[in-house]
Parts: C-alpha cells; structure tokens; sequence
C-alpha cells in the first residue's frame, strides 16, 4: 500500500522520473518501471487542494463523455434504427440494460485506472504470458477494427447524404480525422474533452428535435423498457438484440477508460485515490446516463417514425434519411439527422484513436510519434471500410455496420473477464479490491454476455 501523503501534498503529481505504476499500485507488479499510460497527457489536469466538491466534480468531469460517446456512435444508429423500424418499443429494454451494464463495467475500469495507475491492457501485459497477452491484444484489435468500421462507414454515409459524397471518397477523407486528434491533443486534454461534450450536446439536441416531430407513443415506450422472453425466442430480434448490446458496451472503452482517468493529478494517498474513484464513477454513470437517452432517442424515432406507419422494413440509414422529411412533415428533419450523424462519426473516431493508442502502448511497450501512431489506427480502419464498399458494394453498408456491432459483443468477454480478474485480486487492488457483492454482480454481468452469445449462436446454427 502507497504511503500516506501530508494533506498538502496530496493532490500534487508523483514525482519526476517515477511512474505512477510504481507508486499507485498495492503489490507489486512485473514491471515497476512501467511507463505511464498516455505519458504526453497523464497527471495534467490539475485538481486544487482544499476545492468544494463541485469544484472537484467538475475538474474530474470529462473522461465519463469521451467513454460515452462509444454507446451513441453510427453503430448505435444502425442497430437502433432497425430494432425501432422491425419491432418498435420493443428493444428499449436491451438498450437500458446494455447501459446499466455499461455503468458498472465502466466503473470498475476507472477504479482500476486510478487504484493501480495501470489501464487494462497494461495489466494483461503484466499479469498474463507474452502469449496470452498477444492474444488478448489481437482480440482488442478486432474489436477497435470493428468500431472504427462502424465510425468510419458512417460518417462516409453522412457526408454523402449532405454533400452527395461517393462513399469511398467518404471513406478516404476520414483519413484526415487523425490531424483533428493531433491537434486538439498538442492544445491540452481537456480541449478534447469539450470539443467532444459539445459534439455529444450536438447529436442530443438534433435528436431532441426529430422526437419532437415524430410524437412517439409514450406509454408504449415506457412499456418497452420491461424486458420481454420473447426477445430470446425470435432469432432476428436477438440479432439487432445482440448488435445493441454489443454497440453499447464495447470493449475498447474499458481500456480508454482505465486510461483517461489517469489524466487527474488526484492524490497519492489512499484518501486521495478513493476520493478520485468516487468523482470518477460520479462522473462516468452521468454520462453514460446521458448516452442512454440518445440511444433510446435513437430507437424510439425509428419506432415513432416508421413502425407505427407501417414502414417496419428500414434497416438503412441511408433510407431513414431519405423517409424523415416526408414522413413527419418537417423540411430539416433530413438535414438535422445526417448532420448528427456526423457529429457522431467524429466523435467516435476521437476516442477510437485514444484507445488504439492505449491498447498499442499499454500490451506492446511499444512507442511511437503520434502522428504515426494515429495513422496506423486509422489506416486498420479505412483499409477493411474501403474494402467492403469496393466488394460489398454501398446498398450492404448498414447491414454491415450492424454485423461489426456484432462482432464486438463476442470479443466484450476477452475484456470483462480480465478486468473483473484484476478489480477483485486483493493484491493488485488492496483496500480498492472488489467486495463480494460487487464480483458478484460482475459475474453475473460476464454470464449474461456470453449467454447472449451463446443463444444467438444456437438460432443461428438451428435455423441453417
């Protein structure tokens, strides 16, 4: 256990040439010398000592939105959408529980961030084989690829529904998002993060204005929440089921997170790191809060919008688009879809680069220039985008966006599993180790994601 830091230290960084590994973590680790995560930004937002606590809310506000805005991206729209259009309110139950998971998984990431100063792909590395770790590292680049698929493919659809864009040409000028990073990041982190929650407040208050149009049925809506056995009995309404979840709790955002939380310069001492764990956990279920009504928003516009006139067969987004303005009447109501869309794409592709980084540095060791770093992570996800569009052809790529939803949810145990492991091993964690509920409700919430794996797997195989 870290020693006890005079009160007026506390909240000071650690010391030049240490990294916070060596002084955070309760036992030791393999490798004490470890280099902090994100070194260019970690420690560089100052927490005042002696601040109200909504002075420290609000300086530990911000990772919560950069991990949130994984649970509203064009995946979110793809699965969403359809699940609204094919079954109406139904689904809105796996979008609560998908978030309520998400709060608690995301939460148990933070705390591992800031309880240890190890993300979670650093803590494979030390705690698994080479092997095993390689593994898991390949595992977390599927699923970033399969993200950034989704971004990638959506803000391409976005620009050609504003601007008439081929969706290649979509596809290739993501390419330049990476500058975007790059230089919001040489400004400081915390210009990332309003960048980000003002983009979020964007797509909230486009959606805000589609509802409003679209005069949902409310009681049937608040019904949709209750969840229903026949979700797990029809085999297309688990799919999209499967795809929700899987854009919902993703697997690259437990890394980011246990990674961006680190960007405080909260105490060393154990005070200190409880008191950081606590704005942390505060901050992220805001968030994901938040994220929760714009993933409802999502699904019950295409329930209000298109179910309930009888259009129950709009999977595309390109189609959604293409129906809002006549349907509910509303000139702009097109315009401020795509536009959120968008914003959605870039700001998914912020955080999707953060977290390549993360998970590059954090199991390789590996350093490089940010600019090249970025372009890798890119470039892992313009090369499959291009190559489906070029073979798939462009009327395949909401069903694709879907798909790689899908593919997240199966590569979500390679991260719950590590990181529910390391939250409830009293050695790395100490006085910060899971209590018996809480590892208990973990695995509960592990069972639940392979179970609904394991379901879809059995309707598809029993139906051919």
């Amino acid at each position: 256990m870290a020693p006890t830091v005079p009160p007026q230290l506390e909240m000071e960084p650690p010391v030049s040439g240490k990294s916070s590994s060596s002084i955070f973590s309760p036992a030791a680790w393999r490798h004490e010398a470890a280099m902090p995560s994100l070194p260019e930004v970690h420690r560089t937002i100052h927490i005042a000592p002696g601040a109200s606590w909504l002075r420290k809310m609000l300086a530990f506000a911000g990772p919560g939105y950069l991990v949130a805005v994984g649970y509203m991206d064009p995946g979110n729209w793809a699965t969403d959408i359809g699940g609204g259009s094919k079954f109406g309110y139904t689904l809105l139950s796996v979008v609560l529980i998908s978030n309520l998971m998400a709060m608690f998984l995301q939460a148990l990431s933070a705390k591992l961030g800031i309880a240890t100063g190890r993300d979670l792909a650093q803590a494979c590395r030390d705690h698994y084989s080479r092997r095993t770790a390689i593994a898991l590292w390949v595992m977390c680049e599927i699923a970033i690829a399969a993200c950034d698929l989704a971004e990638v493919l959506g803000s391409a659809v976005a620009l050609k529904l504003l601007f008439g864009l081929p969706l290649l040409a979509g596809v290739l000028i993501t390419a330049f998002d990476v500058l975007i990073v790059l230089a919001l990041q040489g400004r400081g982190f915390r210009i990332i993060e309003a960048f980000v929650i003002t983009l979020i407040a964007s797509i909230a208050a486009c959606f805000a204005y589609e509802i409003f149009f679209a005069q949902p049925l409310w009681l049937e809506a608040a019904s949709g929440f209750l969840p229903r056995a026949e979700i797990l009995r029809n085999r297309e309404m688990l799919y999209i089921a499967i795809g929700i979840l899987g854009a919902t709790v993703m697997p690259h955002n437990l890394y980011l997170h246990s990674s961006i939380v680190q960007t405080r310069a909260f105490g060393n001492s154990s005070r200190g790191r409880r008191e950081a764990i606590r704005y942390a956990v505060l901050d992220s279920t805001l968030a994901l809060g938040f994220a929760l009504f714009v993933n409802a928003a999502i699904l019950v516009l295409g329930a209000a919008a298109f179910h309930t006139r009888g259009l129950s067969n709009v999977a595309e987004i390109a189609e959604a688009y293409k129906l809002l303005s006549p349907v509910l009447g509303v000139s702009l109501a097109s315009t401020v879809f795509a536009c959120a869309l968008l914003a959605s794409g870039q700001n998914s592709t912020l955080t999707g680069t953060l977290a390549g980084q993360i998970v590059m540095e954090g199991f390789l060791e590996i350093r490089l220039k940010p600019w090249l770093r970025r372009l890798i992570t890119r470039s892992i996800a313009i090369i499959p985008a291009a190559f489906v569009i070029g073979f798939a052809g462009e009327g395949k790529v909401t069903a694709l966006i879907i798909l790689s939803q899908v593919v997240l949810s199966f590569q979500l145990p390679f991260a719950i599993i590590p990181l529910i492991q390391f939250t409830g091993d009293r050695a790395k964690m100490g006085e910060f180790t899971n209590s018996r509920a809480t590892s208990v409700i973990a695995w509960i919430v592990a069972a639940a994601v392979l179970f609904f794996n394991a379901e879809l797997l059995w309707l598809i195989f029993r139906s051919g």
